[in-house]
């Protein structure tokens, strides 16, 4: 008679991506000029909320509502406030691997509060009686900025800081000096792992079009740190984005064209990870799974795969996913009905783990 599998143990959720950064961390003119009137007069959105109400359009009632989700968010004073709102959506043994950004260097207008302060009230916030040990703290770099190499090292060893963040599109490549000589090899040094953007969409340098972006996100653009330092643990953020899985599931591949495939950024992060090349090559699904009806099941598709099964990582992108119209706590739990116990057990337990070097 054939045994019933076993029962994965306990899971404790590590939610690998998410954001804590407020308004004062955030450029004045992102995305567009007009949106700095909204930090003058906060209550402008409720009132652009209010309007749109009394017009029979339900679509776009919500959209409003889901834009003044995010700015109240955003606005709250503190990291750890915005922490607490997350904190509502999960169980209380979750972690959460929190990820700074410095976006003052893209040119999108002055930043209040400079990435040394933004580091400095994370790990206040990691040090919090309450929720500290909910908190796995990264660092982030640009690398342009001088002392940059200095102040992540400063993050790891005076702050306690488990990993690096990175986002190329606001302005260098992943191969930039500063990271390949200095911060790579720390890292390797420290035991702790980079996560870096990986989707066609999010912030970007002022002035720079879409081939500029992409030429230092897509995959490939990785394949020289995951050579130079084969014991780094990278993780690609978000899949390929929603472009991509869109672009999977709505075109497919011309079958006629060998390098459709690796032009479509899920598909390619899937071969790099399924072939074995790179053992330490990780990717999260956060902000991506929110389109959740059209994208899980391509997502339990990939979970076949074992190497993918070894290296999908939970993650949701809090408080970018405000913008949505699922909230955190209903993704995660269709997520973990839709894949199983088994299979959310190890994106959101298991892998997790093993990313941060804990296991």
């Amino acid at each position: 008679m054939t045994e019933a599998p076993k029962a994965p143990a306990k899971t404790e959720i590590v939610n690998c991506h998410v954001h804590t950064f407020t308004t004062a961390h955030t450029p004045l003119y992102f995305p567009h000029p007009l949106v700095a009137v909204f930090r003058y007069v906060p209550w402008l959105v409720q009132f652009l909320r209010w309007i749109v109400s009394l017009l029979p359009y339900d679509n776009l009632t919500d959209k409003f509502r889901r834009i003044e989700d995010f700015h109240r968010t955003g606005s709250r004073g503190t990291q750890r406030d915005v922490f607490r709102e997350l904190l509502h959506y999960y169980p209380r043994s979750t972690r959460f691997v929190v990820l700074p950004m410095d976006m003052a260097p893209a040119g999108h207008g002055p930043v209040r509060e400079d990435i040394v302060t933004q580091h400095h009230e994370l790990a206040e916030l990691a040090r919090d009686p309450d929720y500290g040990p909910q908190v796995i703290p990264f660092a982030t770099i640009h690398p342009d900025r001088e002392g940059s190499a200095a102040e992540v090292r400063r993050c790891f060893d005076h702050l306690g800081f488990r990993g690096l963040k990175i986002y190329p599109k606001l302005g260098f490549s992943p191969t930039h000096p500063v990271l390949m000589n200095e911060v790579y090899p720390l890292c390797v040094e420290r035991n702790v792992p980079v996560m870096t953007h990986c989707s066609r969409g999010g912030v970007y340098r002022k002035g720079w079009g879409q081939d500029q972006q992409d030429a230092v996100t897509e995959p490939d653009a990785y394949r020289e740190v995951l050579e130079a330092f084969p014991d780094l643990r990278v993780c690609l953020a978000h899949f390929g984005g929603d472009a991509d899985w869109n672009s999977h599931l709505r075109d497919g591949f011309d079958p006629d064209d060998p390098k459709a495939r690796d032009r479509n950024w899920a598909s390619r992060i899937a071969a790099l990870i399924a072939d074995g090349t790179y053992p330490n090559l990780y990717t999260d699904i956060s902000y991506t799974i929110f389109k959740f009806d059209d994208y899980v099941p391509l997502l339990r598709l990939f979970l076949k795969n074992p190497n993918l099964r070894d290296r999908i990582l939970f993650g949701s992108d809090f408080y970018m996913t405000r913008q949505e119209t699922l909230s955190e706590k209903a993704v995660s739990i269709r997520l973990r009905d839709a894949l199983g116990e088994a299979d959310f057990h190890q994106i959101a337990h298991v892998n997790p783990r093993r990313w941060l070097g804990e296991a």
